[in-house]
């Protein structure tokens, strides 16, 4: 079983920059689809970006997309997600997800992720 960990939250101000990291443990991400997803409070968990395990396909959510972009390093066993030109309907919480069975067309489901982190804090202020 793959363990995922979200690091590089925090509270920035609107337009500004950050990167969070998902590093994973326990296998390895090559074998594995990955993705972004976002909580707000009283929302529900929304998708943001995916990345197959091939890294030649990525997925993004219209409100991120030019705005973020998603990348992995197999050998760091670690997957990214660079976020600029935030804004405050950005804060959330962000999840890593992932999936060892191949997704094809089903990135923006959350149902098709099996592993996930435990999610680290965005907060964007106006």
């Amino acid at each position: 079983q793959v363990q995922l960990v979200e690091s590089g939250g925090g509270l920035v101000q609107a337009g500004g920059s950050l990167r969070l990291s998902c590093a994973a443990s326990g296998r390895t991400i090559s074998s594995y689809d990955m993705g972004w997803f976002r909580q707000a409070p009283g929302k529900e968990r929304e998708f943001v970006a995916a990345i197959s395990r091939s890294d030649v396909i990525t997925y993004y959510a219209d409100s991120v997309k030019g705005r973020f972009t998603i990348s992995r390093d197999n050998a760091k066993n670690t997957v990214y997600l660079h976020m600029d030109s935030l804004k405050p309907d950005d804060t959330a919480v962000y999840y890593c997800g992932a999936s060892r069975t191949y997704i094809y067309s089903d990135y923006t489901r959350k149902f098709s992720y099996d592993y996930w982190g435990q999610g680290t804090q965005v907060t964007v202020s106006p």
